[in-house]
Formats: C-alpha cells, sequence, structure tokens
C-alpha cells in the first residue's frame, strides 16, 4: 500500500477528529504497523506538504502536521461519501461542465479531470462532463481553484431525449464494471468480517491488529471514490451492488470502531506527551457511531 495514500487515509479516518494535526513520530509508529519506514512516511509527508494537503509546525524541536484548509475539505467531503449508506434522491436533472482551455495552460487539464472524476462527473464529449448530482458548490470551487471562470461553461438542465436518462448513464459510465469491483469487495470482505467478528467477541485480536484493519478496510473502501459517481437510485441497474458493499463496510466498520480507537489514541496521546502539548480534542465520533447510539 503507497504511503502517502496511507496518510491520507489516517487523516480521513482518524487525525482530522484530533485537531487535524499530528506529531510525525506518531505518523511513523502508525505507519510502522504497516510496514512502512521512518524514510518512506518522512518522504510522503512532505510530498503532500508541498502539495498544499498539509503544513507543518515546531513545537520545541518536534516537527507536526496538520491539514491546510484544502486539506479539510477535501477529507470532509471524501467522508461524505465513504459513510453514505444509500444513494441521494435524485432531482431529474443534470449538471453539465464544458471548458475549453487555452492551450497556455494545458497542464490544468489533467488536474481538472481527475478532479472531474473524483467529484463524480461522467464525461459525455471531449471536454463536456456530466452528473445527476447536486455539485455547484464543487464546480465554482474548482472553477477558482484553477482560475478558469472565463473558460468554462456550466448548466442545470433536464434531458429531453430521443432516449431515456438510463443510456446517457451507459454512455458516460461503465456501471458493469464498477459493479463487478463491488462484487469482487464483497466476497473478499465479507468472510473478513465473519473471521474478525467471531476473534473480537473471543478477546482473540488485539487493539492493533483492530487498528491495522480498519485502516485496511477505509483505504480499500475509499478506492470507490474514483471510480462510483455515486448515482441516485433512480439512475442505478436493477442489480446494484453498491448498496450492499455499503452495509457491509458499515457493519465490518462499526465491529472494529472502538479497539482501533484506542490503539490510536494511546500512540496519539503519547506523541503529545512528549512534546509537551495539552490540546484537548474532541473525542472520536464518526456517523456510524452515533447512529448507534
Amino acid at each position: 500500500m503507497n504511503t502517502r495514500s496511507m496518510i491520507f487515509t489516517l487523516y480521513g479516518d482518524y487525525i482530522r477528529h484530533y485537531g487535524n494535526e499530528i506529531w510525525i513520530g506518531s505518523l511513523i509508529r502508525l505507519l510502522k504497523e504497516f510496514g512502512h519506514n521512518e524514510q518512506s512516511v518522512r518522504a510522503a509527508i512532505s510530498r503532500m506538504n508541498k502539495q498544499g494537503w498539509v503544513t507543518s509546525k515546531k513545537i520545541g524541536n518536534k516537527s507536526h502536521y496538520f491539514l491546510t484548509e484544502r486539506g479539510s475539505i477535501r477529507m470532509e467531503e471524501a467522508a461524505k461519501r465513504i459513510f453514505k449508506l444509500s444513494p441521494d434522491q435524485w432531482d431529474g436533472k443534470w449538471r453539465l461542465f464544458i471548458y475549453s482551455i487555452p492551450e497556455e495552460k494545458r497542464a490544468i487539464r489533467d488536474e481538472l479531470r481527475k478532479e472531474l472524476v473524483w467529484s463524480g462527473f461522467g464525461t459525455m464529449a471531449n471536454s463536456c462532463w456530466v452528473s445527476p448530482n447536486e455539485l455547484t458548490k464543487e464546480v465554482y470551487a474548482l472553477m477558482d481553484k484553477y482560475e478558469i471562470r472565463p473558460y468554462v461553461h456550466f448548466f442545470v438542465s433536464q434531458y429531453d431525449g430521443p432516449h431515456e436518462n438510463k443510456k446517457l448513464v451507459e454512455e458516460c459510465w461503465d456501471l458493469n464494471e464498477i459493479n463487478n469491483r463491488y462484487e469482487a469487495f464483497i466476497a473478499e470482505y465479507s468472510q473478513k468480517y465473519i473471521i474478525d467478528k467471531n476473534k473480537i467477541q473471543k478477546g482473540e485480536m488485539t487493539d492493533a491488529e483492530c487498528f491495522v484493519e480498519r485502516t485496511k478496510l477505509v483505504h480499500e473502501y475509499r478506492k470507490f471514490l474514483f471510480s462510483d459517481p455515486g448515482l441516485p437510485e433512480e439512475l442505478l441497474p436493477e442489480k446494484w451492488l453498491g448498496s450492499h458493499a455499503a452495509s457491509l463496510f458499515s457493519s465490518y466498520y462499526r465491529e472494529l470502531a472502538e479497539p482501533a480507537s484506542r490503539f490510536f489514541e494511546e500512540v496519539f496521546q503519547e506523541g503529545n506527551e512528549l512534546t509537551n502539548k495539552d490540546s484537548e480534542y474532541d473525542v472520536f465520533q464518526h456517523p456510524l457511531l452515533v447512529e448507534e447510539k
């Protein structure tokens, strides 16, 4: 598992609930559980710093890394999608994003495409992207981030044929491929869930092992953010496995949550004590866990 990608997972699932900030020593300690060494962690966090996802500050002679505003916004967006258990209701409208970026700004195009895919847009034609989801806020944020307002057009409209809306979906996304990925996820993790649930109930899994398994679970499941556009239920195929996968993820996550959080907090607090940092953080909460209470 890529070190930088794992750091993103830790920030999204743990660190953002504890002030968005962590001592580099604690981060190295946590990633050691996955076989990542100190050199790879320092290189990855340095790269994230240069890319504007995190920034650092010194407390004594210790370096702490915390999410930038950009990083915090991305983590919040990702969490909302990861922990959403069912598709949104559709308002029947489509969002069209069309751009014509000049040659001197061509370096922006690849980055913009990646952002559009991550947000859930599909390509209808060259430089013409479409989504049934309410993404107005995200679209205008992209316009400002890349300073491309003069080169884009954004429409909110209805599809008027000559085909059905689902035909448009088929042309913009390969839902069969995404469904196959969900099927593979379900096949692997339904078995792991049963095994780990039994181990936890018998006291045969340590907090550290639960931390590793929960982080791997979130890390694997969040990959769907880069392929599944999160379409409304009305536009999904009859045998869609996304909801089944979300339910499995939720159940498995709940089972691992408490012991995994204990391990994270132990490492995190040790780092605080080593830097004489007397900050208070909110008690760890996730929508999935709050719901159950």
